[in-house]
């Protein structure tokens, strides 16, 4: 049993005006509605916390506490005095109430909160060039989707009309099939032609759609949503600098490269830090106590009572099993990492841009020559058609000049969408945009 499954495109309503979208517009939707950039956002506003946190360190700790003990009854203690009284000293008491008022306050550790601080502040600066390699790789990724999706809008008139070319050609050669002007065997070779046209056409059509979605989704159009383009199709003559400029424009401006040196900047703070902790610290101390009974007063009595402390400790530590020397090892380590990453990134950034300058040059040049091809096809069409006026040429030519100047035109729509996407990938690489 043969089972044929069909899927079925959910309808769109077509009485919706299309959603009008030049690529400005689509830039400022997509940048705006981007969940990709709010995640950016948050981990910038999670690094800024870590910051303020690792500030928090070194500021004085005031901790208010209280709890309560339960204990087992005890046989009271005391002597009896010269009068003949008895004086407690060590009572029965098995409620417990305490309370302090708790002072830390680390005023010398070497340096190491202050290198961790100064880290963790970088780490958040290096946050925001982090959004702005974001924002410009999601101007690059809708950009391209927008010039996708006028080629596949070209890619489907051009096709549409073909077919209808080749309707019209079946028509004719059938008719001359009846009046016994030709074999039998052009009006299959022309019905095959004509359903390919059809293939084709429902491929171009599946393309469009899956770019139309692909768009809609990077700029917050609601699924289904008609969106209709404004590309303009003229582009200025290619000025590109020099590619020594270039490469030290890129080296100036590329954001993932300032983010690299930050968090190269950063490790370094992290090795001076773990270097500090073969450092003594020193931290104030102190407190105020209120209790029921007060272990500080004696003798001991079931009364509230108040008591304060107040010192300052020194922390030296001499033997620690190489704790601190290999978080020494292991933060030099990282900042031997960011040093050839970020020299890894310098030689790719003059390989894309020498790249990136290939594609515009000859994306122009694929613009001149596609013009010529437009002229030359529009000439074509012209002179054919005057043939065709004058008896000399049959139907079949006119449709086919038509389909080669149709063809021509949607080149160069194919070639400007190119070169404007090149200048797009051109203006990331150099950071510009």
């Amino acid at each position: 049993m043969l089972v044929v499954l069909i899927g079925v495109t959910p309808a769109r309503d077509v009485t919706a005006q299309p959603f009008q979208l030049t690529l400005d517009e689509a830039i400022r939707r997509g940048l705006e509605t981007s969940h990709r950039l709010a995640e950016v956002v948050v981990r910038g506003d999670a690094a800024d916390a870590a910051a303020g946190e690792r500030h928090a360190v070194t500021l004085p700790q005031v901790v208010a506490l209280a709890g309560y003990t339960r204990t087992n009854h005890v046989d009271e203690f005391g002597v009896v005095t010269p009068t003949g009284q008895l004086k407690v000293i060590y009572p029965d008491v098995p409620d417990n109430y305490r309370t302090r008022l708790d002072l830390q306050w680390p005023i010398y550790t070497g340096g190491r909160l202050d290198a961790l601080e100064r880290a963790a502040r970088i780490e958040a600066t290096a946050s925001a060039d982090d959004l702005a390699a974001a924002r410009a790789d999601l101007t690059l990724e809708i950009t391209r989707a927008y010039w996708a999706l006028v080629t596949a809008t070209e890619s489907v008139r051009v096709v549409q009309e073909s077919r209808a070319r080749v309707d019209a050609h079946v028509r004719d050669v059938r008719n001359q099939l009846t009046a016994g002007l030709v074999p039998p065997n052009d009006v299959l070779s022309a019905e095959a032609q004509a359903s390919r046209q059809r293939m084709l056409a429902a491929q171009t059509r599946s393309l469009r759609e899956v770019s139309e979605a692909e768009l809609a989704r990077l700029v917050g159009v609601a699924p289904g949503a008609a969106i209709a383009l404004a590309p303009m199709l003229d582009v200025a003559p290619f000025a590109g600098a020099p590619l020594d400029q270039l490469i030290a424009a890129a080296k100036a401006q590329r954001p993932e490269r300032a983010s690299l040196v930050k968090r190269l900047d950063a490790a370094g703070a992290r090795a001076n830090a773990a270097t500090a902790g073969a450092k003594p610290t020193v931290a104030v101390a102190g407190g105020v106590d209120y209790g029921q009974p007060n272990p500080r007063i004696f003798p001991r009595e079931a009364a509230w009572h108040s008591s304060w402390d107040a010192g300052i400790n020194v922390s030296w530590p001499i033997f620690d099993g190489g704790r601190t020397k290999s978080d020494m090892a292991g933060a030099t380590a990282a900042s031997r990492m960011l040093q050839e990453r970020l020299a890894e990134f310098d030689s790719i950034v003059a390989m894309e841009i020498r790249q990136r300058l290939s594609e515009a040059e000859s994306s122009r040049a694929a613009i001149e020559a596609a013009g010529d091809a437009v002229r030359a096809a529009t000439e074509a069409r012209r002179v054919v058609s005057e043939r065709f006026a004058a008896g000399v040429a049959t139907s079949t030519d006119v449709l086919d000049a038509q389909g080669l100047l149709l063809q021509a035109e949607l080149e160069r729509t194919q070639a400007v969408a190119a070169a404007r996407l090149a200048d797009a990938r051109l203006a990331r690489a150099v950071g510009s945009r």
